[in-house]
């Protein structure tokens, strides 16, 4: 998650987008590529940066940036060429849809202060308020099922979109730092990548040894730090990648999510290689902790503490 909240609806795709844009521009003996983003997204970051790793030799066109033109130019030009576009002068959003989620923006939205208009959703229209659960099924890692049934990954994230986003869960809208130095208002849905990512760090969570779990966690915001700004195809990605792979391989098993009104959340967890132990967990009569180790270890834990408190802190005359 970008920032802590943005599941890199966008970003993701760019990589894979210039991967077959280089392919086809080497299939046809092109001598450049080209990509219809401003000069202040992130976008011509992404496209750009990736082409460069990919095929430094290719030009890079833009010409949306290198003509200076608006969103109201852009709207008028794709008219004028018979270009199909769903934005419109009256409604001057920048929408980008896949199958990881939805990214909307500009409009009244740039006003930081107004809420988005309920129109702009469409993966997380309300139309259920039944209480239910789904058990999202992990191997290695991976999400590999719903409920038991086994899922191609595409299948599994388009079940959920509409599973979850019918109880209007999975929204964003957050203030977020682009590559280009500005701060931008930003809004997204993505109910099937959310309630993923949910699960997935519950199952890290009863799988991991403590200090690998945490020290997963802080590369997990350098790796989105890396895919956000565009470095997808950079040798710091693919070595955190061979970490990540290595620090998955006990991560199987079940998470149970409840869904409600606008709401998504982890009810229950279970795996072969968990690392909870009921009888250290317990209070009740199977407790199988040496409650009496707990006594050296809290002084020895403390030693530092105490003689610098002792010595210079509020336990001395200093």
């Amino acid at each position: 998650l970008y920032e802590k909240q943005y599941p890199l609806v966008s970003a993701l795709s760019r990589p894979l987008i210039v991967k077959h844009q280089v392919a086809i521009a080497r299939q046809y003996g092109a001598d450049g590529i080209a990509h219809g983003c401003t000069g202040k997204g992130n976008d011509q970051v992404r496209f750009e940066v990736a082409a460069m790793a990919l095929a430094p030799d290719l030009e890079l066109v833009a010409p949306v940036r290198n003509w200076g033109f608006t969103r109201e130019d852009s709207i008028a030009y794709a008219a004028e060429h018979s270009i199909p576009v769903g934005a419109t002068k009256e409604k001057l959003y920048s929408i980008d849809d896949n199958l990881w989620g939805r990214a909307i923006e500009c409009g009244e939205m740039e006003d930081p202060w107004a809420k988005p208009p309920e129109g702009v959703w469409q993966m997380t229209r309300q139309t259920r308020t039944d209480p239910s659960e789904v058990t999202i099924n992990f191997e290695s890692g991976v999400p590999v099922g719903i409920d038991g049934r086994r899922l191609e990954l595409h299948e599994l994230i388009i079940e959920l979109n509409h599973l979850v986003g019918s109880y209007g869960w999975g929204r964003l809208d957050m203030v977020e730092n682009r590559r280009v130095g500005i701060k931008s208002r930003e809004t997204y849905e993505a109910p099937g990548a959310l309630a993923v990512m949910l699960a997935h760090a519950d199952l890290e969570a009863i799988t991991l040894e403590r200090d690998l779990q945490r020290q997963k966690i802080a590369l997990e915001h350098r790796y989105a730090e890396l895919v956000y700004d565009g470095l997808w195809f950079s040798p710091l990605r693919e070595a955190l990648d061979a970490f990540i792979d290595s620090s998955q391989r006990p991560v199987t098993g079940d998470v149970r999510l409840a869904l409600e009104a606008n709401r998504c959340y982890v009810v229950g967890r279970k795996a072969p290689l968990s690392l909870y132990d009921y009888g250290l967990a317990t209070y009740d009569a199977a407790d199988r902790f040496r409650h009496a180790d707990s006594e050296g270890f809290v002084r020895l834990w403390g030693l530092g503490l105490a003689t610098w408190s002792s010595v210079q802190g509020p336990g001395s005359e200093v």
